[in-house]
């Protein structure tokens, strides 16, 4: 189990800051699809009429973890990066210890 805090100390890129500051920690989360990306209107577009499923689908799947990825955002510019960590089947953000 990995736990992160919901604040930590780290450096921030910006130009105006360039130095280590407190960043706020959230868990990256990826956004909903476009349905007007080119790569989706090419895929409906092959899919309409007869002929069944005309792409490949993944099937195998190999891993039972994804990597984690942490948003943090500089308290004083604002600036957002990521930073990925390790796999863990478990995350939790803003626990310091384990309680029982």
């Amino acid at each position: 189990m990995v736990c992160v805090p919901k604040e930590m100390k780290t450096f921030c890129r910006a130009p105006k800051c360039k130095k280590h500051q407190l960043h706020k920690v959230a868990q990256y989360k990826q956004g909903k699809g476009s349905k007007i990306a080119q790569g989706a209107r090419r895929y409906n577009r092959k899919q309409q009429g007869y002929g069944g499923q005309t792409k490949p689908v993944f099937h195998k799947k190999a891993k039972t973890t994804k990597k984690i990825v942490l948003r943090l955002t500089c308290t004083s510019c604002k600036l957002k990066t990521c930073r990925a960590i390790k796999r863990c089947k478990h995350f939790e953000l803003g626990v310091s210890s384990k309680q029982k």
